[in-house]
């Protein structure tokens, strides 16, 4: 398993990030994207994992369970 680890520079970068990592690999991006209309339908419809950076527990659980998740199903 292995994580990559992109900083966007805006909201639709994703998007086009999706297009080029390889396949099995979620992106994991922050929950404000999710209430973007099409563009947060489109991320929640291919999987994208949201975390909520305000809340920076919430935030560690969510990658903390991810990454149990890769490690056991031995995963990308």
């Amino acid at each position: 398993p292995y994580v990559i680890v992109c900083n966007h520079q805006a909201s639709l970068d994703l998007m086009g990030l999706a297009e080029v990592i390889p396949e099995r690999c979620v992106p994991i991006a922050k929950k404000e994207l999710l209430y973007l209309g099409t563009v947060g339908w489109a991320c929640w419809l291919s999987g994208i994992i949201f975390i909520d950076r305000h809340r920076r527990d919430a935030a560690i659980d969510v990658i903390s369970q991810t990454a149990r998740t890769m490690w056991r199903e031995n995963v990308r």
